[in-house]
């Protein structure tokens, strides 16, 4: 982080917004889905997950980072590219936001439709993980190539970081959810109850982030500079 980014307290506050965002915007999505049968489908759900992270980049991107995801937010700290000393305010933000966005929709579909887009793999265990994990090692690696690497186009960032998300929310979405993300999973689980082959939705995400950024740093062919 450079000195002239925002005090931890207002970076870990737009990490937690993002991440409500997230969560009652796509998770929304899977409600409707759920409610309105032919509303959305497929396609629509993962437009919308797309289109929200590509908003939330643009609009938290200069104040966070816009990791709006722990595993991100780990895989960033593994290579050096965040201080260690405020990953744990990010990650306890992001899990707070999605939690508070759970909650909100639970509130207004007290019926708990689609189970509030908790994810629930479709497939067994071992698919799941290596689906969630695969998936996320493509999103970090997108991540790291337009947020770490001064060649790459920094004006289509969230354009490249939505896409990519849409595009894994659509393979992925009917299989395990696509979640790349524990928190974007935990506030729907804990506010539905919701806690089947949870530990996937850690694990993957965790381990693909890992994953992609090592792929990239690999492909790159330098090393980050620590912070």
């Amino acid at each position: 982080m450079t000195s002239t980014s925002p005090p931890l307290g207002r970076r870990a506050a737009a990490e937690g917004l993002a991440a409500f965002a997230l969560v009652f915007a796509g998770c929304g999505a899977v409600v409707t889905a759920a409610e309105y049968e032919s509303s959305l489908g497929v396609v629509g759900v993962a437009a919308v997950f797309g289109l929200i992270i590509m908003a939330m980049v643009y609009a938290t991107g200069h104040l966070s980072g816009a990791h709006i995801n722990p595993a991100v937010t780990l895989a960033f700290t593994m290579t050096r590219h965040f201080p260690p000393r405020d990953a744990a305010a990010y990650v306890a933000a992001q899990a707070l936001g999605a939690i508070v966005g759970a909650f909100a929709l639970l509130a207004i579909w007290p019926g708990k439709p689609g189970a509030l887009g908790a994810t629930v793999p479709t497939i067994g265990t071992g698919g799941a993980l290596v689906y969630e994990a695969v998936l996320t090692a493509f999103l970090m690696f997108v991540i790291m190539a337009v947020a770490t690497d001064t060649r790459a186009v920094g004006a289509a960032a969230a354009i490249a970081i939505g896409g990519t998300v849409a595009l894994d929310a659509a393979i992925g979405g009917p299989v395990t959810g696509a979640s790349m993300n524990p928190a974007r999973s935990f506030g729907p689980a804990l506010a539905a109850g919701e806690w089947k082959d949870f530990w996937i939705y850690i694990v993957g995400p965790v381990t693909g982030a890992a994953l992609g950024a090592l792929a990239y740093q690999l492909v790159r062919g330098e090393h980050p500079e620590s912070q």
